[in-house]
């Protein structure tokens, strides 16, 4: 059985890039109302942990979206205190084959991306992208 993978960004606003990611992968983001309110009630969380998003509680820090097929890895957002400053070492490429391409670019632009690069120096047309955090990831 292979291992389950989870794809961690740190992030000035988690809930955010969550709802960025969500849309760009076209994933759900996940609802912690049920687990925020149990660690409220159990006091293993404070009330300045907490914060509502989109009309539910969730965790001020952390965010999570999820491919509702359960095909794709799930990607947790955690809030750092200081902004990204350096490439990626890791990002995600988005395959979406070469007619799909540059309408795949136009929407994540209209989502917040913003183009960084096109080049087609290792095979296909690559166009790299920026979320709007700074985060790359490619389209291809």
């Amino acid at each position: 059985m292979a291992t389950r993978v989870q794809v961690a960004f740190d992030a000035g606003d988690p809930h955010a890039l969550a709802r960025f990611w969500a849309s760009a992968l076209r994933y759900e983001v996940e609802d912690h109302t049920t687990v925020v309110d149990g660690l409220l009630q159990a006091g293993r969380l404070t009330a300045s942990e907490v914060m509502e998003v989109d009309g539910r509680r969730a965790f001020r820090d952390v965010a999570t979206c999820r491919d509702p097929d359960g095909a794709g890895p799930r990607l947790f957002f955690q809030r750092v205190p200081e902004p990204k400053t350096a490439k990626n070492r890791v990002h995600l490429d988005l395959q979406v084959g070469p007619q799909e391409r540059a309408a795949e670019v136009e929407r994540l632009v209209s989502l917040g991306a913003s183009v960084a690069w096109t080049t087609s120096d290792r095979g296909p047309v690559t166009t790299t992208l920026r979320d709007p955090e700074g985060n790359e990831l490619c389209v291809g």
